[in-house]
C-alpha cells in the first residue's frame, strides 16, 4: 500500500480519545483512521507505570499491525508516562497530546493563571508542568486529580447530577485561586465540557489537546510527505477490548456519525488476533 493513503492509528484507555479522532477528521476529512480504545482496562490513571506501560506497547503493537502510518497516542496518563520509550520502538511517527495541550494553554492564558486536571498519574507525573512552564516559566500552575471524570465519561453520565456534583466538588478549589485558563489534560475530559463549563464559570478558558493535536498531526504527515491527497472517502474503523454497546451509544452522541463497523480484540494477545 502507498504510505501516504495508510489510516492513522489512534488509542487511548477507553472513550476519551474520540475526542482527537473527532478533531482529525475536521481537519484532516480525506485520512482514514484506525482507532483502538482499551475499554476493557479502563481507566489507566490509578495504574502502575509498568503496567501502564505495558498496555501502550500492547495497544501501540496492535495499531502497527494494521500498517499504520503514523500513531498518535490520546491518552495523557500513557504521553506522560512512556511517550518517549513508545517513539523509539515504532517505525512510525508517533504523536502525544501534552505538548500540544500545553502550548494552547500557554496561548490564552492573560493572567498566567492556570489550572491542571487530569488523571492520579499524569498529575503526579508533572509532566504538564514542565511542558507549560518550559514555554513560559512564569506561569503558576495550579493542579488536580480527578479520578472520578473517566468513569463518568465511560458509563454516559456527562451532564447529570452526579457529573455536576463531582465537578462542583473538584473544581471549586482551582476556582477560588482565580484561574483564566483550565486545562483538561484527559482526552475523556471534554466530554464533561458542558458540566465544567458551568461550574468554573465563562471566564475561565477551557483547553483540551484535540485542536493542536489534530493541527501537529498535519505538520507531522506533511513533514514526512504521508499527508493523504486522494480524493478517496477516508475509511474509520474502530476497535475495543470490551463493551462495544456502550461504545457505540456514547462516541455516536459525541462524533455524531454512526460508530461502525466495529470489532472487540484482546490486546494480550499478539497483534490482537
Amino acid at each position: 500500500m502507498e504510505n501516504s493513503i495508510k489510516p492513522i492509528g489512534v488509542f487511548d484507555s477507553g472513550i476519551g480519545g474520540l475526542t482527537v479522532v473527532s478533531e482529525i477528521m475536521r481537519q484532516l476529512p480525506e485520512e482514514s483512521i484506525i482507532y483502538f480504545g482499551d475499554t476493557a482496562r479502563v481507566p489507566y490513571g490509578s495504574k502502575s507505570r509498568e503496567t501502564v506501560t505495558r498496555f501502550a506497547f500492547e495497544g501501540l503493537n496492535f495499531l502497527l499491525a494494521r500498517d499504520v502510518k503514523m500513531v498518535v497516542v490520546a491518552c495523557n496518563t500513557v504521553s506522560a508516562t512512556c511517550l518517549e520509550e513508545l517513539r523509539e520502538s515504532s517505525p512510525v511517527p508517533v504523536l502525544g497530546v501534552i505538548e500540544p495541550g500545553a502550548k494552547a494553554a500557554v496561548g490564552v492564558t492573560r493572567n498566567k493563571l492556570v489550572g491542571v486536571i487530569g488523571t492520579e498519574r499524569t498529575i503526579k507525573s508533572q509532566a504538564y508542568v514542565r511542558a507549560i512552564r518550559k514555554i513560559d516559566p512564569e506561569i503558576n500552575i495550579f493542579s488536580k486529580a480527578c479520578p472520578l471524570f473517566v468513569p463518568l465519561v465511560e458509563e454516559g453520565w456527562l451532564d447529570n447530577e452526579a457529573a455536576f456534583f463531582t465537578a462542583k466538588t473538584y473544581l471549586l478549589p482551582l476556582k477560588n485561586e482565580g484561574i483564566d485558563t483550565l486545562v483538561l489534560a484527559c482526552t475523556h475530559y471534554p466530554l464533561l465540557a458542558a458540566t465544567l463549563q458551568a461550574v468554573m464559570g465563562e471566564k475561565v478558558h477551557l483547553v483540551d489537546s484535540a485542536f493542536e493535536t489534530a493541527r501537529e498531526v498535519g505538520g507531522v504527515l506533511e513533514a514526512a510527505g504521508l499527508k493523504c491527497s486522494v480524493g478517496d472517502r477516508p475509511v474509520y474503523r474502530y476497535f475495543v477490548s470490551d463493551n462495544p454497546a456502550k461504545f457505540i451509544e456514547v462516541g455516536e452522541r459525541f462524533l455524531r456519525r454512526p460508530i461502525d463497523p466495529i470489532s472487540v480484540i484482546d490486546p494480550e494477545v499478539p497483534f490482537g488476533i
